[in-house]
């Protein structure tokens, strides 16, 4: 089966953000970088679920910024935190839900040795910016694909950098798989 008959397609994404988190570990993101086509299997992913989620961006309502978030599932939210990351998300949930969930850390393919550690570098590396934000993800430019033999152990924890989240930030939304050998390098 060629890559492109296992791509996600939009009916995929339409479901909840915790659900979705973590049906996408294991799978793989591709891009073309530079001329050379990269993969790499998604092993980290966090959920945000909605405007009643304090550590979403949608609960603070509609707005240019978070637009995208309230569309159809399936698309890139990408944006841009502390003056130097962009950070990318797909858009989950049903339109007008506003859920979705941040790409937190990957593993490299085909001898591509790019460090994915972390949302801000898996950006990077994908070349990833604030131009691709509402890409659609089942098109040929950046897309995800199923690989149907791997099967992802999944351990949840607490998600990163939500301190302010109230009741929000000790739900446990971040989702890693456990054994993928670059698990051991992600912050528990």
């Amino acid at each position: 089966m060629s890559l492109f008959a296992r791509k996600l397609q939009q009916e995929f994404y339409a479901k909840p953000a915790e659900d979705l988190a973590v049906a996408l570990l294991g799978k793989i993101l591709v891009r073309p970088v530079r001329g050379i086509l990269r993969r790499a299997r998604i092993v980290e992913t966090e959920a945000y679920c909605g405007v009643k989620d304090l550590a979403s961006h949608s609960s603070k309502g509609r707005t240019a910024r978070t637009e995208v978030m309230f569309g159809p599932a399936g698309r890139a939210y990408v944006y841009f935190i502390y003056g130097i990351h962009e950070m990318f998300n797909i858009v989950g949930g049903t339109v007008g839900d506003a859920q979705a969930v941040l790409m937190r850390g990957a593993e490299g393919l085909d001898g591509w040795e790019a460090d994915l550690t972390g949302p801000g570098k898996l950006a990077k590396a994908f070349g990833i910016t604030r131009k691709d934000n509402g890409m659609d993800l089942s098109g040929d430019d950046l897309f995800i694909v199923d690989d149907p033999e791997y099967r992802p152990r999944i351990v949840r924890t607490k998600r990163i950098g939500v301190d302010y989240a109230k009741r929000w930030k000790d739900r446990l939304l971040r989702f890693l798989d456990v054994s993928n050998p670059i698990a051991a390098r992600l912050k528990r």
